[in-house]
């Protein structure tokens, strides 16, 4: 009989592409994912690995048991879904993944709610980019996570994937006290014409944002420094490199030297909790997005 967890080994390496990375997937050692599948080489009587220059790749018959392996996990976790919804016990282990200022910002309170309702739940937390997160839900790795779009920029949510909104989430525009329009109530985005911006990495969800809403509103951005922490970004701005535009959630207390102020249009992004439609029945995810409802209730009004 083929073992589980040496499929699960294999299905991992055929989705990442080499050992190391399913290793970091599965939260093992490379040398663990090894062991694994020099065993069910054994099982099957079959070399599922070849050299290919520094790295391996997948034979044919370790191509073939892969996708065995795929459907196998799937009904694995369909059937421990099911059991799990008969019992109607939240029990079991339960990962959530969440972007880094809703890890800070949100699941603290979420997590105490969910462990004083639910002792015997096991619970991991993982910080996650949000495109990252999508992959993970959706290749079983991640149970749940917390994600973010913008309005004006919804993302698409891949198929087989079902979500919930929790809040919207505001974002100001940061400047340092010293500046003009510092003092202001509110101003519009158009006001901001020739400032030096503070953004995320390139390639990251809030820097890609923020150059199409910049140029969405006919400026054209000029990035003066890249942080992907807004603490970082508000301690930039505080030294009057630039302005930046940071959130709400997680943002904490404006430090000295930094102004907070409202912009239009209002820059929102929304947060929602995704999980695999095929898990929904489980207790553990409802009772997970419940909790983070709760803990998203006492957020709306900060923002």
């Amino acid at each position: 009989m083929l073992d589980l967890n040496r499929l699960k080994a294999l299905h991992a390496v055929a989705v990442y592409g080499s050992v190391g990375a399913a290793a970091e997937a599965l939260m093992v050692t490379p040398s663990a994912v090894s062991q694994q599948l020099a065993k069910l080489e054994r099982e099957t009587g079959a070399t599922l690995l070849e050299r290919n220059g520094r790295g391996v790749r997948l034979t044919d018959a370790a191509g073939l048991l892969a996708g065995h392996a795929e459907r196998i996990l799937a009904l694995v976790e369909t059937a421990e879904a099911d059991f799990e919804a008969l019992r109607g016990a939240v029990v079991g282990r339960l990962s959530i993944g969440a972007f880094p200022t809703a890890a800070r910002g949100l699941l603290p309170q979420a997590l105490v709610l969910l462990r004083e309702r639910h002792p015997d739940l096991r619970l991991q937390l993982h910080e996650r980019e949000p495109g990252r997160q999508l992959l993970e839900v959706s290749r079983g790795e991640l149970d749940l996570a917390v994600v973010q779009d913008w309005v004006n920029r919804p993302m698409a949510i891949p198929e087989g994937l079902s979500r919930a909104a929790l809040f919207d989430d505001v974002a100001d525009v940061v400047l340092p006290a010293g500046h003009p329009l510092a003092d202001r109530a509110e101003i519009e985005l158009a006001e901001l014409s020739g400032e030096r911006w503070i953004s995320g990495s390139p390639g990251t969800v809030c820097h890609d944002w923020l150059v199409y809403t910049l140029r969405a509103a006919e400026l054209e951005p000029e990035i003066a420094c890249m942080a992907d922490e807004y603490p970082t970004q508000l301690a930039l701005t505080a030294a009057g490199q630039g302005c930046a535009i940071v959130p709400r959630l997680g943002r904490g207390p404006v430090p000295e030297g930094v102004r907070a102020v409202a912009v239009r249009p209002r820059p929102t992004r929304r947060i929602y909790a995704l999980w695999r439609t095929d898990a929904a029945r489980r207790p553990a995810i409802r009772a997970a997005v419940e909790a983070l409802r709760a803990a998203s209730a006492g957020l709306r009004g900060e923002s």
